[in-house]
């Protein structure tokens, strides 16, 4: 830092935890496609490395967005879920997408879903946080 203080403005803090293009992806993921595991992240198609990855879960770990556990399963994997933190970011992830779908040359099928999100109103992501939680 160069001595200056910090704003406290709320975007410039959140955007000082989630303002990166990975971490948002990375959110994304767990919210929309499901992905848990370390190497389900590393599959994703925008190509994101192994040491980024990590730098970013653990950075989401530290600011209460993801938490990690041990996975029942295989000893060696662990099992990233999005905290309430986590969750209430799916509004900003819809805004996005349909930012993106409207004005960017997105996927129409990946835009449907943001649309179709923002359409339903409060009532179609309250649904989906609910989904989020329950998983």
């Amino acid at each position: 830092m160069s001595g200056k203080e910090k704003s406290n403005c709320p975007i410039n803090l959140s955007l000082e935890v989630i303002g990166d293009r990975w971490t948002l992806l990375i959110i994304r993921d767990m919210m929309f496609a499901g992905k848990k595991h370390f190497r389900e992240f590393l599959q994703s198609d925008e190509g994101v490395s192994s040491r980024t990855l990590a730098g970013r879960l653990q950075t989401l770990q530290a600011e209460g967005i993801v938490t990690r556990h041990d996975d029942p399963d295989h000893k060696l994997k662990a099992i990233y879920r999005l905290t309430k933190a986590g969750i209430d970011l799916l509004p900003l992830l819809v805004e996005l997408g349909v930012w993106g779908n409207r004005y960017r040359a997105a996927d129409p099928e990946l835009g449907a879903i943001a649309e179709e999100l923002a359409t339903g109103g409060p009532e179609a992501v309250g649904r989906m946080k609910r989904r989020l939680a329950s998983e």
